[in-house]
């Protein structure tokens, strides 16, 4: 008999109201984990709750900023208490935030902002759900890392390219920090996965840049949502209990390192 990878399992999914963190959290919930939604919209977060609770699966959302260290310990405080128990996050909150991609039209604001979500941000959730994850035996941290933190992409400027890079180099320094504690952390790093923000970068881009990105995926294709999705899970699952400070490349083999 099928038994749900994630029964009892109790997750939290930041950036979880909209692209990709909304199908993840969506699929945890679907294999029967308890999951609490993190995210700035408060009008999305609500429909994305809202919309999940009809299934009868429990579903929280929190309205937190990642980048304010002590907001993320009390809402990670709160989904501890609720839950009685946190094993695993999935950092999803971050991106290029609207942030310009050429570099003469890059300002210190925007280097700001997409350092402060993606790195800061997955560090204090981090740092927060491990006091839980000690409590509970063990758990299961997945960072966003990026293609454009792998290699130099065309579609997203350096602010992006510099904070996927050091989520890198965070994840393997929390693995090393908690593996101890039969915590793993890795991370995910996807190609051009085209969400609505996404969508519209690469619209704006010329055809010789679009058929750059197109003819560089041996693939020859875009991706699926859900194939973004399903190696998230399995990140999460116990179906990769011995593994952990790895980054798994998903990006139809547009880049194949040693």
């Amino acid at each position: 008999m099928f038994s749900p990878r994630f029964n009892g399992k109790a997750a939290i999914v930041t950036g979880g109201s909209g692209g990709i963190g909304s199908a993840i959290a969506e699929a945890l919930l679907s294999e029967g984990a308890m999951v609490a939604i993190f995210d700035t919209n408060q009008e999305t977060l609500q429909k994305s709750v809202a919309a999940f609770s009809t299934s009868g699966s429990m579903v929280i959302g929190e309205v937190v900023d990642v980048r304010d260290g002590a907001a993320v310990k009390k809402a990670v405080d709160a989904v501890a208490e609720k839950f009685g128990r946190v094993d695993i996050l999935i950092a999803a909150a971050g991106g290029s935030l609207g942030t310009p991609r050429d570099l003469n039209e890059i300002s210190e604001a925007d280097i700001d902002l997409v350092l402060d979500v993606n790195v800061k941000g997955t560090f204090n959730c981090a740092r927060s759900v491990i006091p839980h994850m000690k409590k509970s035996g063990g758990g299961s941290i997945v960072t966003f890392s990026s293609i454009g933190g792998r290699s130099a992409s065309p579609v997203t400027g350096v602010p992006y390219a510099t904070a996927k890079a050091a989520i890198l180099g965070l994840t393997r320094r929390f693995a090393k920090e908690v593996g101890e504690f039969n915590i793993r952390v890795n991370a995910i790093a996807p190609g051009l996965f085209l969400t609505d923000r996404l969508e519209g970068m690469f619209n704006e881009m010329s055809n010789s840049d679009q058929s750059e990105v197109i003819n560089a995926i041996p693939l020859g294709r875009m991706p699926k949502l859900q194939e973004c999705v399903d190696p998230v899970l399995f990140l999460a699952s116990d179906e990769s209990s011995y593994i952990t400070g790895t980054v798994l490349d998903v990006n139809g083999g547009r880049l194949m390192p040693n």
